[in-house]
C-alpha cells in the first residue's frame, strides 16, 4: 500500500521503521480560463506525487491532497475558493507537525498553485525550526528543469509567458490526465500584460521569472484567466511532462532519504535566558 490514509495505525509504525517519506501534494481550487476545470492545480500535483510514489513504494507514502489554497488575488473570477494565507500556512503545518509526531522524520510538500509557493515554503520552514523533522518544497513544474534538455523536447510556446496558467504545460496535462473535462474548442491564447510589455525586470513564466515581482489582481492582466499559450497544448506532451516530474521526483526522494541530518550549534558564549522568540 502506497496511500498513507490506507494504513492501519500499525502500519504507520511500520512505514516510520522503513523510513518512509510522506510526499504530499499541495493545490488550489481556482478559475483556469475558458477550457480548463476549477480542479487543474491540485490534479496536476497530485497526479505527479502519485505516479512518483508508485515508482518508489519501498520509499514513499502518498499524503491525502490538500485541495484548496491560497487565491484572494484571482476572486474576480467565479469559482475560485480563497484560504486565508494564515489559515493555510497553521493549516499544513498541523499536517506536517502530526507526521513528524508520528516518528516521519523527513517530508516532501509538492506544490501545485504558484500563489501558495511562499506559503509552503514557510511551511516547510517553521516544520524545520519547530519540529525534528526536515521538510523539503518543491513547485512540481520546477521538476521539469532539472535536466536542462527536457522542454526543449516538447515545449513549442514562447518564452518568457508562454506558460503560465493554463497554459501549455497546464493544458497538456489535463488533455492526458482528464481529457473529457477540457473544453479544448474553448481555449486561447493569451500573453498578459507585463509580459508583453518586455520588460527586462518584471516577466513571468511557469519555469522562470525576472528579478522583480509584482502580484496584483489577476483580473487586471488577463482577460480570459490564460497566462501563455493554452492552444499548443496536446496530450503527448502532458504524457512526457507528467513521467519527466515523477522520474525527477523519485530521484530526489532517494537522494533526500540519504540526506544526514545537520546538527544546529548555538554560538552564544551565554546560553540565552529565555525561550526563543517566536
Amino acid at each position: 500500500m502506497y496511500r498513507y490514509e490506507d494504513l492501519t495505525w500499525p502500519e504507520v509504525n511500520d512505514a516510520v521503521e522503513a523510513g518512509k517519506i510522506p510526499v504530499l501534494p499541495v493545490g488550489s481550487i481556482e478559475q483556469h480560463g475558458h477550457h480548463l476545470p476549477l480542479k487543474t492545480d491540485w490534479l496536476c500535483a497530485t497526479a505527479v506525487c502519485e505516479e512518483a510514489v508508485k515508482r518508489n513504494q519501498d520509499l514513499l507514502l502518498l499524503m491525502p491532497t490538500v485541495f484548496y489554497g491560497y487565491t484572494r488575488h484571482v476572486m474576480d473570477f467565479p469559482g475560485t475558493i480563497n484560504i486565508q494565507y494564515n489559515h493555510f500556512i497553521e493549516y499544513c503545518l498541523d499536517i506536517t507537525k502530526s507526521l513528524a509526531y508520528h516518528g516521519f522524520k523527513k517530508l516532501i510538500l509538492v506544490n501545485g498553485h504558484g500563489s501558495n509557493g511562499p506559503l509552503v515554503e514557510m511551511v516547510g520552514r517553521r516544520t524545520n525550526l519547530e519540529t525534528d523533522a526536515v521538510c523539503a518544497v518543491l513547485d512540481w513544474w520546477s521538476l521539469t528543469t532539472v535536466d536542462p534538455q527536457f522542454n526543449a523536447r516538447w515545449r513549442e510556446s514562447v518564452f518568457p509567458g508562454g506558460t503560465g496558467h493554463a497554459c501549455e504545460i497546464e493544458t497538456s496535462m489535463l488533455l492526458h490526465l482528464d481529457p473529457e473535462r477540457v473544453r479544448k474548442e474553448k481555449a486561447v491564447n493569451e500573453i498578459v500584460k507585463f509580459n508583453a510589455a518586455k520588460s527586462k525586470f518584471q516577466w513571468v513564466d511557469l519555469v522562470a521569472a525576472g528579478p522583480v515581482h509584482i502580484v496584483e489582481w489577476t483580473s487586471s492582466y488577463t482577460e480570459s484567466g490564460v497566462s501563455g499559450e493554452a492552444m499548443k497544448a496536446a496530450a503527448e506532451k502532458g504524457k512526457l511532462i507528467l513521467e519527466e516530474s515523477a522520474r525527477q521526483l523519485g530521484a530526489f526522494a532517494r537522494e533526500f532519504a540519504s540526506r544526514p541530518a545537520y546538527k544546529r550549534q548555538d554560538h552564544h558564549k551565554r546560553p540565552p535566558t529565555f525561550p526563543l522568540p517566536q
